[in-house]
């Protein structure tokens, strides 16, 4: 059974790509970074989503010798041209504050009317191998934006963003309701058949 290393500390996206990959009837050991504490944080220097995971995905492989998955994701605005996108997490200025970073979003699209307040959640996840093979797939989640958060569930920019075809919030949703239609969803399922391509032998 091939080892596999996902570069997070999140308990939830290793559970989610687990089952993701035993759905596809791969077997695969999947680990998260807290398997290997030695290893240190990648710093995400890249200016996209799929820079930022290879890097991780890259950084993790060479450490270990392991194949690595890394993701990236973030919100893109259409009237901010994509922004927040790879700064979604530190948008106010401090990384990780949801709260600072959803109030400032809120505040700069304050007097744009409903019908241009489109955006999208996007990640990009990569597979990366010792020997320096490498694999990129997308996938978004488009939606519109509200004037105010609603839901408790998710986190991040999830009170805010209406799905397509949708009448609540990704924060209102459960999360087997936001897997099964989520841009880390779609982008991990991708992953099944690059995983089936360079790890099945």
């Amino acid at each position: 059974m091939t080892r596999l290393i996902l570069a997070t500390r999140n308990a939830g996206k290793i559970t989610e790509l687990r089952a993701i990959l035993a759905d596809a009837g791969l077997d695969h050991d999947l680990v998260g970074a807290d398997a290997y504490p030695q290893i240190p944080d990648v710093k995400e220097t890249g200016v996209t989503f799929a820079e930022n995971a290879l890097l991780k995905a890259h950084a993790l492989a060479r450490a270990t010798g392991l194949p690595a998955v890394a993701d990236d994701s973030g919100l893109c605005v259409d009237v901010l041209n994509g922004a927040p996108g790879i700064f979604s997490a530190r948008w106010a200025g401090r990384h990780g504050d949801d709260e600072a970073n959803l109030n400032l979003l809120l505040a700069q699209l304050g007097d744009i009317d409903a019908p241009h307040r489109g955006a999208h959640f996007a990640c990009a996840a990569a597979l990366a191998l010792p020997d320096g093979t490498e694999r990129v797939v997308e996938g978004q989640l488009r939606g519109t934006l509200r004037t105010a958060p609603a839901g408790a569930n998710g986190f991040g920019y999830d009170p805010i963003l209406q799905p397509q075809g949708e009448s609540r919030t990704c924060a209102e949703l459960s999360p087997a309701e936001k897997n099964a239609i989520s841009h880390r969803g779609k982008a991990f399922r991708a992953l099944v058949p690059v995983v089936r391509e360079l790890l099945v032998r």
